[in-house]
């Protein structure tokens, strides 16, 4: 089934393939912050003292988003929908409990169950770091708990639930790539959509946590491409030399989208590998075209249909023919013995 009209039918494989067939499509995404999200490890904010840009050449430290608080609030917008119009094996899959290692979650972004089985994740998320410098990009709170009249004493009483926490601040920009690996055109628009509808990341514990992902193009390639860190060095670079960084001051999303555009495309000329973008005025139409389709009800379920059948094939074929034939080889091992 063809969805698009825009892309070439030659960047998609007509079904799963079990083995790495040298098809790469990458999702050029900058993830911005709208409230006081927390990406976190331990208490404290994830930082990394790094190189400031390709051409600026003094450290700084950054914000890290790793790479699992991007993964995994994506992978969950999608499995919200198969349950939503009950596709496919939607109630048997249970998120790190029980999967039904047949949905598109489970074939595209992976799965782990001991003994069960495994199946490698197609979507590759890597770290990705905040353009401005980390001094310039949290913020500490009090936090308090207060009783039920509003006031933090009760009975002459003055409660201790008082903290403080370090929260990331409204407009930060974090640059990232998420790539699918050997796509099929469902596949690809079922991760497009999940990257486009995700809206909270970090702490799931906290009330916060509103981002928005703005996607800048797709590139199609045989292989992989930049890293995020390389992307969010030239980015700050060319923010840097236009005067467009005026701290403690957020950046202008605008400055950011256009040095974004330039940052990728001049970075794309140092590949050396075969690849077609889809940047700027030319990422237009693909955008529309998605969007006529994730937002009507009936073309999104036949989306997550077709998706939902190429993964379901595919478990058929690789996964429960494979995990057989273990079952037997043990047996017969065992009748041996």
């Amino acid at each position: 089934m063809n969805f698009l009209k825009t892309v070439d039918a030659k960047f998609f494989h007509n079904e799963i393939p079990a083995k790495p067939m040298g098809k790469y499509a990458h999702f050029i995404t900058i993830r911005i912050t709208e409230s006081y999200p927390l990406f976190q490890t331990d208490g404290e904010l994830n930082k990394a003292k790094v190189r400031a840009g390709i051409e600026q050449k003094e450290p700084i430290s950054r914000l890290a988003m790793f790479k699992r608080k991007q993964s995994t609030p994506e992978r969950l917008t999608g499995r919200e929908l198969l349950r939503n119009y009950k596709i496919g094996d939607w109630e048997k899959c249970d998120y790190n409990v029980d999967f039904s290692k047949t949905t598109p979650d489970c074939i595209l972004y992976g799965f782990a169950i001991g003994d069960a089985g495994s199946e490698k994740s197609k979507v590759v998320v890597d770290t990705a770091y905040s353009i401005t410098p980390f001094e310039d990009s949290h913020l500490n709170f009090t936090l308090n708990a207060p009783f039920e009249n509003g006031t933090m004493s009760r009975n002459g009483e003055v409660t201790s639930r008082i903290n403080s926490q370090d929260h990331i601040l409204p407009q930060v920009f974090f640059p990232s790539i998420v790539t699918l690996k050997d796509p099929t055109e469902a596949g690809f628009l079922y991760v497009f959509n999940n990257i486009i509808r995700t809206r909270h990341y970090g702490a799931q514990t906290t009330r916060t946590g509103r981002v928005r992902n703005e996607l800048i193009g797709v590139i199609f390639a045989d292989g992989e491409i930049i890293s995020n860190l390389r992307l969010t060095q030239k980015i700050y670079d060319l923010l840097s030399f236009a005067g467009k960084m005026q701290p403690p001051d957020p950046l202008n999303e605008d400055d950011v989208r256009d040095a974004a555009n330039k940052a990728i495309t001049e970075l794309m000329t140092q590949e050396f590998i075969s690849h077609t973008d889809y940047i700027g005025d030319r990422f237009l139409p693909l955008v529309n075209e998605i969007k006529s389709i994730t937002s009507d009800e009936d073309k999104l379920k036949e989306l997550l249909t077709q998706a939902n059948l190429e993964s379901s094939a595919y478990a058929q074929k690789h996964i429960f023919k494979s995990s057989d034939k273990a079952k037997k080889g043990k047996k017969a091992s065992a009748a041996v013995e």
